[in-house]
């Protein structure tokens, strides 16, 4: 019952993001040569090279000359990103700072003359209703009722074990679960949002986890249900935030001195953990600040619109991610060290297409994994153990011996919610969750939960290529490549493929820190979902105040294919 109901969750989530085609936002125009050049992003590059949004090719206009931006309230402006021959409107020259465009406004770009009009909000929405809505094909209600019969399934498994216990508090933890989502849903639908996919797989694998929550902590189901609904609320506030660029650049450089001393905090006073210091204490609650960290890193380092193309601005995220890391290394925590060094990598291309900066920043990593290593003994039995977890199951390779038998005892179908073993050795419902939920539910249940996280990337790669703005697509992208490795690290490590370096497996692995981390990150995933009516970084048209003037021939308008 359950593998069916997953399928066809899954398979619905996969239908509903992943097969309709891309149909791009028109949010402007600019008229050259009699083509019209519809402004399908938030920042549009101008220039000669094949990869301009608006692509003018003469003599005087450089290969990346300009950026047209929208701004969150819909006003727009001009950037001359270091070109040869500069960007005009009238007798005004636009410079790195910008100058303002109104509708009617003609841009000298390089010599040649591109006159600008913003999309009206009536012409938007106008626009907006010829575009395929989010859950057309594919009820998110549906999707939703079929959660929660896999919900109340795994309930059932959990009364039915005869190694249960406390039954009403898990029965409490799931009804609960169940209330939550639905409200989400509810909550979504009166801000006029169809989508709910993304919630969707996030729910999905938050039930595994309050499941193997039930099987091996009963105890605590109340406190992890109270960090589900903080994560929630925490999801819905985030993204709310987001919808305003202005007012979130403004704040970047709060949370990179919040994250500086969440990690200062952690260096000073957490207390090691089998070689690692990533734990603190506050108020009888175990608090690992470098997850919440996570969210501050890919906040400040998709924050680059106010200074696009400049290499500044990338080498100060530089310093800012060099000390995320050597954190990380002071603490012990070095799975975590390579999960920000990747995110690294992935922002760094992003953001300046640069492949020398990220031969640069591997070789760097390499020199200081070494180190790491030679330094760090207990790193270096990890590398040690690798491959040979057999030759010592008493020893470094208890946990994965005892991972790699519970997930095989499993089989395909496994045993049931409770009834494994592998959950009663340390960490298990931590670094070894894959392993504990793979003899609990099986081998398929586990590949579906592998593939949950895939799909979202697939999603978050698939929608940045038409994103509204390159902070959502990057900081979509970012978000799920931290998450990638997180699981990578995770089902690898426990199986041995990969060193053991005991990080979770997002949603699932027991942690309220790593619970709220998880669900922040998706509010970037939402963000970046440019379908219609499915972000809630879009503000409806009634509350846009791009420009009155309504020119009549300009109405003729239709969007060119390029």
């Amino acid at each position: 019952m359950l593998i069916i109901v997953s399928i066809a969750i899954l398979l619905r989530c996969i239908r509903s993001l992943l097969s309709e085609h891309a149909e791009p936002e028109v949010w402007g125009y600019l008229r050259y040569n009699g083509e019209n050049y519809p402004l399908t992003h938030w920042e549009n590059l101008i220039g000669r090279s094949l990869s301009a949004d608006v692509r003018v090719i003469s003599p005087g206009v450089s290969r990346a000359h300009a950026v047209l931006r929208r701004g969150s309230s819909g006003r727009w402006r001009v950037y001359d990103i270091f070109s040869r021959h500069g960007v005009w409107i009238q007798n005004a020259q636009a410079g790195a700072s910008g100058l303002p465009v109104e509708t009617g406004d003609v841009l000298n770009i390089g010599g040649e003359k591109l006159r600008f009009r913003a999309v009206t909000p009536e012409k938007r929405e106008k626009l907006d209703s010829r575009r395929t809505r989010a859950g057309h094909g594919v009820s998110p209600a549906g999707t939703l009722l079929e959660l929660t019969l896999f919900q109340l399934s795994l309930l059932l498994q959990h009364a039915l074990s005869p190694r249960s216990k406390n039954l009403l508090a898990i029965a409490l933890a799931f009804v609960a679960l169940i209330a939550l989502e639905w409200c989400c849903y509810h909550f979504m639908r009166f801000l006029n949002r169809s989508g709910f996919e993304i919630e969707t797989l996030a729910f999905y694998l938050t039930s595994l986890g309050m499941s193997v929550a039930a099987s091996s902590a009963s105890d605590d189901l109340l406190k992890q249900l109270l960090l589900t609904i903080a994560a929630v609320v925490l999801f819905a506030l985030l993204g709310w935030w987001l919808r305003d660029l202005e007012r979130t650049m403004a704040a970047r450089s709060v949370v990179v001195i919040g994250s500086i001393m969440l990690l200062f905090v952690n260096i000073a006073f957490s207390d090691a953990v089998l070689g690692a210091r990533n734990w603190l204490m506050v108020g009888g609650l175990s608090v690992q600040p470098s997850e919440l960290v996570k969210v501050g890193y890919i906040y400040v380092g998709a924050s680059t619109l106010d200074k696009l193309f400049s290499r500044r601005n990338l080498r100060m995220f530089i310093i800012f991610s060099a000390f995320c890391v050597v954190s990380l290394a002071l603490i012990g925590d070095f799975g975590t060290a390579l999960i920000f060094f990747v995110t690294f990598l992935v922002i760094s291309y992003l953001r300046s297409g640069s492949v020398a900066t990220v031969f640069l920043a591997v070789t760097g990593a390499g020199m200081a994994g070494f180190l790491a290593v030679s330094i760090k003994p207990y790193i270096a039995n990890r590398f040690a153990t690798w491959g040979h977890v057999w030759e010592d199951i008493y020893g470094a390779g208890f946990q994965q011996s005892r991972a790699m038998s519970a997930a095989a005892s499993g089989g395909l179908y496994g045993k049931g919610a409770g009834a494994g073993w592998l959950k009663d050795i340390f960490a298990a419902n931590t670094d070894m969750v894959f392993a504990v939920v793979c003899e609990e539910q099986g081998l398929i249940i586990g590949v579906i939960m592998v593939t949950a996280m895939l799909v979202l990337a697939l999603f978050a790669v698939r929608t940045a290529r038409h994103g509204r703005s390159a902070y959502y697509s990057i900081a979509a992208c970012a978000s799920m490549s931290m998450l990638l490795v997180q699981l990578a690290m995770n089902v690898f490590g426990s199986l041995d493929i990969l060193p053991f370096t005991g990080v979770t497996f997002p949603f699932v692995s027991r942690g309220g820190t790593s619970l709220l981390c998880c669900w922040m990150l998706m509010a970037f995933i939402k963000s970046a979902d440019n379908r219609r009516e499915a972000s809630f970084a879009v503000r409806a048209a009634s509350q846009d105040t791009d420009g009155e003037d309504d020119l009549s021939d300009w109405e003729v308008w239709q969007p060119r294919e390029k």
